[in-house]
């Protein structure tokens, strides 16, 4: 009866670590801005690892939106371009910007990438750090993306080796 009581108290033990160990983890990185909601199927096919989106503009007549996106560690999109261009605004953790052909940026907060239209980047988290930054969408009405190849491991390992 004493060895049930203890091994139901370890189990009960453990279940809470495991429940603080990951909401520890998902605290632990804060940002200003809402995380948002996973991304949706659309869009997650072209990421590799976790992303959450949270849109933080809503008036159209704008033609400017703006949204927090959240990487998990080692989460990066696909390569891609914008009709367009592009600005982000880095506003938490540590992550990467690569224009095809060009060496790999480092980003931290306050960081502002100025993305030209049509060229093909990709951008995302370090491997051991959450990221976020507000995706920033100029001319929404003629912008288009256009979604390319996933960055495979060697591609991001080179990138983010320093």
């Amino acid at each position: 009866m004493k060895q049930l009581f203890l091994l139901s108290a370890l189990a009960v033990l453990l279940a809470g670590c495991a429940q603080k160990s990951e909401k520890t983890m998902k605290q632990s990185f804060e940002q200003i801005f809402p995380q948002g909601e996973k991304l949706p199927e659309q869009f997650s096919a072209y990421f590799i690892g976790q992303a959450w989106l949270a849109p933080l503009t809503h008036d159209a007549t704008l033609g400017c939106p703006i949204a927090n996106v959240t990487f998990e560690p080692g989460c990066r999109n696909n390569w891609h371009s914008h009709s367009a261009g592009q600005i982000l605004v880095v506003t938490a953790g540590r992550g990467y910007y690569q224009e095809k052909e060009k060496p790999a940026r480092e980003l931290r907060p306050g960081d502002i990438v100025e993305i030209p239209a049509d060229a093909i980047h990709w951008h995302g988290a370090a491997p051991d750090s959450w990221f976020a930054h507000l995706a920033i969408t100029v001319d929404s009405d003629n912008n288009r993306n256009t979604w390319l190849e996933p960055v495979d491991d060697e591609q991001y390992a080179a990138a983010t080796a320093k």
